[in-house]
């Protein structure tokens, strides 16, 4: 017997109400994640911190630009506005420390979370305005059934109508290689955490 296609559940706006269940699913959903486990090495407190993490950079998307979800909240991808800094050389980051600041307070001590803040902002493209993804999850046991593509799409296609490009972080080769299907082209050099996994920059031009 054949199986039948998973169905991926509309896709819409998230409102701030949601915001702590969003938040516990970002925090599940990275559990496993290279980069998450060089940063909390330990799983207990890598759990329990998880949520206050990523809500950074939730509550910098729900107030500076949008939460795309599933209507069952089984998937989420958090956008951020970038402008142009013309002030700003390549390499110095978007400049927000604010948010660095942020990450670093979400679990006071633990020099790697600075880290991976201060580098991934550092390498962040300041020249051009664009569309930033800093997350895009799916619950775990709901992988592989398209909801990342479901809400990356119509994003992209709004990307290619407006002339926008888009930037993220791709923490793991499975996601890079999504994502270079989606059109986002690495961008050269990877962000070096210390004797820890690489992230790989990746860029996308709009598709005219």
């Amino acid at each position: 017997m054949h199986q039948l296609p998973a169905v991926v559940p509309e896709i819409r706006r998230a409102g701030a109400q949601e915001r702590d269940a969003i938040s516990l699913l970002l925090g599940e959903a990275f559990m496993e994640d290279p980069v998450s486990r060089w940063v909390f090495p330990d799983e207990e407190h890598r759990r329990a911190v998880h949520p206050e993490f990523f809500g950074v950079s939730l509550d910098a998307a729900l107030r500076e630009g949008w939460v795309d979800v599933a209507d069952d909240l089984s998937a989420a991808a958090l956008w951020v506005p970038i402008e142009a800094n013309g002030a700003a050389g390549a390499g110095e980051g978007h400049g927000d420390g604010g948010i660095v600041e942020a990450l670093a307070a979400a679990d006071a001590g633990n020099e790697r979370v600075r880290t991976v803040a201060e580098l991934t902002d550092r390498a962040h493209p300041v020249e051009r305005s664009h569309f930033y993804l800093p997350a895009i999850v799916a619950a775990p046991g709901r992988r592989g059934e398209g909801r990342g593509s479901a809400l990356l799409t119509p994003v992209l296609d709004r990307c290619d109508r407006e002339g926008v490009p888009a930037y993220l972080e791709a923490s793991n080769e499975r996601s890079k290689a999504l994502y270079e299907r989606l059109g986002f082209v690495f961008t050269g050099t990877a962000i070096v955490l210390p004797g820890g996994p690489p992230m790989w920059p990746m860029w996308r031009e709009p598709r005219s």
